[in-house]
């Protein structure tokens, strides 16, 4: 159930989205959920709609982009938007636009290579800056550094939550895999966005289903290996309402 303040959510709101669009399926899973989702104000509502939707489009873009798989020992950026840190991680190169240095990544992803944690990070960005504008964007996140979830901006405001009632595209989930090769520790596990439909997306793995995430985990397990791997109850998700007031402070 959805309540704008204390009202329910309207019929002709829900229509304005098209079916089986990202945003429609979201409404259809709160609307009709045994939670009550209270928003403070409907533009709140559209705004994590907004959000959420362009997660999944990011996703499904550095899925596109050539992004190589790499452990932070072999990462790789282009040389002009970032440095290269020691440990392997990518910082904002000074005198560069932080909205041209993501928007980089997205365009030019054959000159990047990292693991999947950071390909999150670097959704999350994309996502605020398709919503953002640029001169927002640039003045919120000056200092960018991409490197799993180690040093981040705490603009992004990121919420954990051990388990939900209900699960949202956008979302991001955690694959583990505890009986993993001790030669491949990269396979530990994969960070994924939930695309909908039963659809996730893990940078190194691609876009499958849960099932063959797991399959894919389960390749790469130590001789004699009894536990599969398996989805956490855990979510990760943006800090909607702090991006919200922070966006909604520059648009009034």
């Amino acid at each position: 159930m959805i309540l704008i303040g204390s009202s329910p959510i309207s019929e002709s709101f829900i229509s304005r989205y098209p079916i089986n669009s990202v945003e429609s399926n979201i409404l259809q899973i709160l609307s009709s959920s045994s939670q009550v989702y209270r928003y403070g104000s409907q533009s709140l509502l559209e705004f994590e709609l907004s959000m959420r939707a362009n997660m999944v489009s990011a996703s499904r873009e550095l899925h596109r982009s050539g992004l190589s798989f790499r452990v932070f020992r072999r990462s790789i950026c282009n040389p002009d938007f970032w440095e290269r840190t020691q440990e392997g991680g990518f910082s904002l190169k000074e005198g560069v636009a932080p909205s041209s240095a993501i928007r980089d990544i997205f365009q030019n992803g054959s000159q990047y290579g990292t693991e999947c944690a950071t390909a999150i990070v670097m959704i999350y960005f994309k996502a605020i800056l398709n919503v953002f504008s640029d001169t927002l964007f640039n003045r919120v996140f000056t200092n960018i550094y991409l490197m799993n979830w180690e040093n981040l901006d705490k603009n992004l405001a990121l919420s954990y939550y051990s388990t939900l009632v209900d699960y949202l595209p956008g979302n991001c989930r955690y694959f583990k895999n505890p009986d993993v090769n001790p030669m491949t520790p990269e396979w530990q596990g994969e960070n994924v966005i939930d695309l909908g439909g039963g659809l996730y997306y893990g940078h190194g793995i691609g876009i499958k289903t849960a099932d063959e995430i797991i399959r894919s985990l389960n390749y790469n397990r130590r001789s004699g290996a009894t536990e599969s791997a398996y989805l956490l109850d855990s979510v990760n998700t943006l800090g909607f309402t702090h991006l919200f007031n922070i966006y909604s402070r520059q648009m009034g």
